[in-house]
């Protein structure tokens, strides 16, 4: 069997201060070439942490507290500065969610994109400057647009742009953060079909960070759905989607709208627990309108319930039951207020 291109497992993520907080905790998920993980949580649950980690671009305050992340066979948690730029852009490249932040307001855009390119190939400027228009061709700007300042761009032009600059070195795997959050939604579906269209021509592998689950089950085959800093269900998008087993997967399948199905949509009451004193059992229980004593008690691991889907719930044998249950307004009335 083909070895994995990214390897994470049981990945602790702190950041610290007066009260340190395991932000990302236990994490592990495997990546081949051309895979699509779709990361789907509410904010703060730990995505963006995650994603960054991958990158080593954790802030100051945040490290890698346990675990591991191995690229290609090698780890890389320790890694250097020096070390990390010879991975970033070349075989790890993202695309954040704003590119107007994202992009330097003083440069022209085509000295950027140069810029990135000679930093990790030796070409001339002219060769720089000739990948450059390629790379705007493909994601549908006129090259001529190069010679422009970030703020002469719109906001779909610019988003584009840095998806173009993301795939300059031709990198390995791809990791996508919010990327059209404030997009309006035409230009969301454009820039989502242009990713995805990306990844069939590139064959990359993609992590596509969201807390719309309809933009994950449009762009990705593979799903973690992450609580409080911890997976609570992983599987194919189809199957966690289709045939959810933990509640807080049915929670959020529920409070998002349906083309083809008219429905009520059901918000999940309360907020995420501190991840400064995280509760002893399971870290939805607040919110579960099926808790038990054992959730209290008890943390539930997260394991193989059907063929390739996993789950952390004590009471996944009685998903079927809970699903009908959950797609009532009533049943998510019992939870209390916060």
């Amino acid at each position: 069997m083909e070895a994995p291109l990214l390897e994470v497992s049981n990945l602790q993520i702190k950041y610290g201060g007066s009260r340190p907080v395991i932000a990302v905790d236990g994490v592990s998920f495997q990546l081949q070439l051309g895979d699509n993980l779709g990361l789907v949580g509410e904010s703060g649950c730990g995505k963006t942490t995650l994603a960054k980690s991958l990158l080593g671009l954790l802030p100051r305050n945040g490290s890698v507290a346990g675990g591991s992340i191995r690229w290609d066979g090698v780890e890389v948690t320790r890694f250097t500065e020096k070390e990390w730029n010879r991975l970033r852009w070349a075989d790890i490249a993202i695309i954040p969610q704003n590119a107007l932040n994202s992009l330097n307001p003083v440069y022209r855009l085509r000295d950027q994109i140069v810029e990135a390119i000679r930093a990790h190939k030796s070409v001339s400027v002219q060769e720089a400057r000739q990948q450059a228009d390629q790379l705007c061709r493909m994601v549908g700007i006129d090259p001529e647009r190069l010679l422009d300042y970030p703020h002469q761009l719109s906001g779909g032009m610019r988003q584009r742009l840095v998806i173009g600059m993301a795939l300059a070195l031709k990198p390995r795997l791809i990791i996508a953060d919010e990327p059209t959050t404030a997009l309006d939604v035409i230009v969301q579906d454009r820039i989502i079909r242009q990713i995805v269209d990306l990844q069939r021509e590139f064959r990359f592998a993609m992590i596509y960070i969201s807390h719309d689950i309809g933009v994950i089950a449009e762009t990705c085959h593979l799903i973690a759905v992450i609580y409080a800093g911890k997976i609570a269900e992983y599987g194919s998008t189809r199957d966690v989607l289709n045939h959810p087993i933990h509640p807080y997967t049915m929670g959020l399948k529920n409070a998002f709208p349906e083309i083809r199905v008219e429905k009520p949509l059901i918000s999940i009451p309360g907020h995420p627990p501190s991840l400064a004193s995280p509760p002893t059992g399971c870290r939805f229980a607040s919110r579960c309108p099926f808790v038990g004593e054992r959730c209290l008690a008890e943390e539930p691991r997260l394991v193989e319930h059907a063929p390739g889907q996993y789950a952390a719930c004590h009471y996944a044998d009685r998903a079927p039951e809970l699903r009908q249950l959950a797609a009532r307004a009533s049943t998510w009335q019992k939870v209390p207020a916060d």
